[in-house]
């Protein structure tokens, strides 16, 4: 069976930015706005979902999460607005 993982990027009401990882991304979405997500968005409460994209392999979505994880927030933004970093 072949699953489809997604990398997101939610904005919290404190308007920091979070990224994650989930193979159901409108469960995690509603697990995250009812305070049953990630300890960060528990405490930051999550207000929407700003950016996905979609891997083929947990390996390469992990990985690219650890990537986008590592940036500075502006390059965050640009992927989010643009599509890119």
């Amino acid at each position: 069976m072949n699953h489809m993982w997604y990398v997101y990027i939610v904005e919290c009401k404190d308007g920091s930015l979070y990224t994650g990882v989930s193979l159901d991304i409108e469960r995690r979405m509603l697990e995250h706005a009812n305070g049953k997500g990630a300890r960060y968005t528990r405490i930051r409460k999550f207000k929407k979902l700003l950016y996905y994209e979609i891997h083929s392999s947990k390996s390469e979505a992990l990985s690219r999460e650890r990537q986008i994880k590592g940036w500075r927030r502006e390059k965050k933004q640009n992927l989010i607005k643009f599509g890119k970093p």
